[in-house]
């Protein structure tokens, strides 16, 4: 169990995941979190990180820090994606190891199961067949990342753990409107369409991909839990076990925003993944489950995007 005052290092702590993950630490108590902007500390130089880290000490680290994006920034920057992330989780992980980390937490994303992987994807099924290519790239740095951990558990004995969640949406989401991922993405293309009052909405693909949410304060929660809670070289997948078309979350989001005009499907433009869905019985095993439900969780995403013009317009 980590004490209240351990020195924890969030990584990454301005975008979405690494900023709900400081609001859980302090809500739960924890005081002594330390953060660094890009511009403090680039992650991807290793000499800075090293460093950084035998200066600070941290005793935990949660490893939020990655280069995102949706399907058209993934195929746009395929090499940018695997390079970035490939090099800040190595030089993160490795400073940790080095500097004596009690323990880390590595967060990773569904997207490192295989496109065709049985659903629900347990953990398991790791690296048993072909990526899905749109995001390739992007999946192969979080597999190394995973691997590295779990190789300096197996060769040192160290404490570090990871985590896969399924798509995130919440407080700090980026809604770029061709960077972003798809439920931001809607509550944008949304929004801009009630406010010009447009008669309809044109969406990409056919509407019949499967894919599940989770609210990024319920991942956080799960974050903070797992810390305390375990520890093995096998990931800890994060959802809600729940899915639901895209064709389905479209109206759903259109719901909330209040836009009423037609919804259009380009089937000319990529579904990805037909279907994916995690298997989330290990984390329930552990005790943990999770609290917010998706219109809820749709509408409290849209309030943040009302409530800071700054990101709403990026």
């Amino acid at each position: 169990m980590m004490e209240k005052n351990a020195k924890i290092y969030v990584a990454g702590h301005r975008g979405m995941v690494g900023s709900a993950i400081v609001r859980e630490l302090e809500r739960q108590g924890y005081h002594n979190i330390i953060t660094r902007t890009h511009k403090e500390l680039d992650l991807t130089r290793q000499a800075e990180v090293e460093a950084f880290f035998a200066a600070e000490k941290p005793e935990y680290v949660f490893l939020a820090a990655a280069k995102v994006g949706g399907i058209v920034a993934n195929q746009n920057a395929l090499a940018d994606f695997m390079y970035d992330n490939m090099i800040l989780e190595m030089n993160v992980i490795h400073a940790a190891w080095k500097n004596g980390c009690k323990k880390l937490e590595f967060l990773g994303s569904s997207c490192i199961y295989p496109r065709m992987a049985p659903q629900p994807m347990k953990e398991n099924c790791l690296l048993t067949s072909e990526l899905e290519k749109t995001n390739e790239a992007y999946a192969l740095a979080k597999i190394s990342g995973l691997k590295y951990c779990e190789f300096l558990n197996r060769q040192y004995g160290t404490d570090y753990i990871s985590v896969m969640p399924t798509n995130l949406y919440g407080p700090n989401d980026n809604y770029h409107p061709t960077h972003s991922h798809v439920l931001p993405a809607l509550i944008r293309r949304f929004h801009e369409a009630k406010v010009e009052n447009k008669p309809y909405v044109t969406c990409w693909g056919d509407g019949s991909p499967l894919r599940e949410f989770l609210y990024v304060d319920d991942l956080a929660n799960l974050c903070v839990f797992l810390m305390n809670n375990y520890s093995g070289n096998e990931t800890v997948n994060a959802g809600t076990g729940k899915e639901l078309t895209i064709r389905e979350l479209t109206e759903l989001v259109a719901k909330v925003v209040g836009y009423t005009g037609e919804i259009r499907w380009d089937p000319t433009k990529p579904n990805g993944t037909p279907r994916k869905l995690l298997d989330v019985s290990k984390a329930t095993a552990l005790g943990w489950t999770y609290k917010t439900e998706l219109e809820d969780g749709i509408r409290l995403s849209y309030e943040d995007f009302l409530s800071n013009p700054v990101r709403a317009e990026r």
